[in-house]
């Protein structure tokens, strides 16, 4: 594995996190046209239709996408259905500049989920790197008073984020277990379909429950159509492809250090197209992250 970061790779890794702070600032922007259930099932719908020309490997017989329906549907709730709803719903009430923040809490429950889950050893650097990037998530949190976290003066939107980072940790573990079929994990456009055809599954009866209880809604308009395009192509597929070329290159642990740059890119863009400025507590949170993951991770 290359671990030298040449333009080409620093490319890839940074394309993401861009794409995935759009997408939080996307959800915020179509929160009061679509309902966020609805617009969970709408994307992966979407990004479905586009994967399957590509591949279509996953529908071959003897491919394993029904012999292992189990674990395809597991990787489907928790990385489609549970994870980009629950982000969506968190954009009903929390700014994508706190979301983001409080989505690079993931280091800590990924250390959490493996110790407790997947008899994973936790070193003193990691737990050290943790506990500075929870600091900087609980300075979102209580928005910059600590004496507030005493009161728990927490919006909807951030216990959502925190649940659906929850889940990102399962789902990430689950993909460390060399359990898929070798026809799929050889092939990663049909890997994704797999995962993509049981989320959508997924997404579809959380949106049914949705409209059942009168609380879904789409006003459409050509706003809306161009945010369902962008979201469905860009942080669904572009961005997945681009990470897992980029990882391959440098390595997960400098992966890392681009990961968070998700809020950075949150908090510029909702400076533009939001008028959502970011406070003093921002930076400092986004530098004690940061601080974490680079003391968690430095060789």
């Amino acid at each position: 594995m290359n671990h030298k970061l040449t333009p080409s790779t620093i490319a890839l890794l940074t394309i993401p996190p861009l794409l995935w702070a759009g997408n939080a600032i996307v959800g915020r922007l179509v929160r009061e046209a679509v309902s966020p259930m609805t617009l969970n099932l709408l994307r992966w719908s979407i990004a479905l239709l586009i994967l399957v020309p590509v591949g279509r490997a996953a529908f071959r017989p003897g491919s394993g996408l029904l012999s292992g329906w189990r674990r395809f549907a597991m990787l489907g709730l928790l990385g489609i259905g549970l994870y980009n709803s629950l982000l969506y719903l968190a954009l009903q009430t929390s700014t994508p500049i706190n979301v983001t923040l409080v989505a690079s809490s993931l280091p800590l429950w990924m250390l959490v989920v493996g110790w407790a889950f997947y008899g994973a050893q936790v070193g003193r650097k990691q737990t050290i790197g943790a506990l500075l990037s929870i600091s900087g998530v609980l300075l979102v949190l209580s928005r910059g008073e600590w004496s507030q976290l005493l009161a728990m003066r927490l919006v909807a939107g951030d216990v959502y984020m925190i649940l659906a980072t929850i889940a990102w940790s399962f789902y990430s573990w689950m993909l460390m277990q060399p359990k898929d079929p070798p026809q799929l994990r050889a092939d990663w456009a049909a890997f994704l379909v797999a995962q993509v055809a049981y989320g959508v599954v997924w997404s579809g009866m959380f949106s049914a429950g949705e409209w059942a209880a009168g609380a879904a809604h789409i006003d459409w308009s050509w706003t809306v159509v161009a945010a369902l395009l962008y979201v469905a192509i860009g942080p669904a597929i572009i961005a997945l492809q681009c990470w897992r070329a980029g990882v391959q290159r440098a390595g997960p642990n400098v992966g890392a250090f681009f990961n968070n740059l998700t809020p950075l890119f949150a908090a510029l863009m909702s400076s533009a197209f939001l008028g959502e400025l970011p406070h003093l507590y921002h930076m400092a949170a986004f530098a004690l992250i940061v601080g974490g993951i680079f003391f968690s991770t430095r060789r």
